[in-house]
């Protein structure tokens, strides 16, 4: 099991804990399950913002902080709407056999 898989394994069991009240009084990610899906989405557009000023500002070390931060609040999504870290990773299985095939972008003549 992946570092990834593990971590969401964790967001899994406190969406139980969440959804049982048997939740800890402090945890951050109980909090955005009860916030719902609009706080989660907030809190990835705000980490995507993030990791593209860290990557603007050449700022490799945030960068890595941001990425994860934008990684963990994407699994509480998913497991907010009830995907697995599997089914994500399939998807990009899926892709990853499509390598080397590069799509042919549709243009749009804008004068008619």
């Amino acid at each position: 099991m992946s570092l990834y898989e593990e971590i969401f394994e964790v967001i899994k069991e406190r969406k139980k804990q969440y959804e049982t009240g048997t939740a800890a009084e402090n945890s951050y990610t109980c909090y955005l399950f009860d916030k719902g899906v609009d706080k989660i989405c907030k809190k990835i557009g705000e980490e995507a913002t993030e990791t593209v000023i860290a990557a603007k500002n050449n700022d490799n070390n945030e960068l890595m902080n941001e990425i994860n931060d934008l990684l963990y609040h994407v699994m509480v999504l998913c497991v907010n709407q009830g995907l697995e870290w599997s089914d994500v990773e399939k998807v990009l299985d899926e892709r990853n056999e499509k390598i080397g095939n590069l799509k042919k972008f549709h243009t749009v003549d804008k004068n008619t």
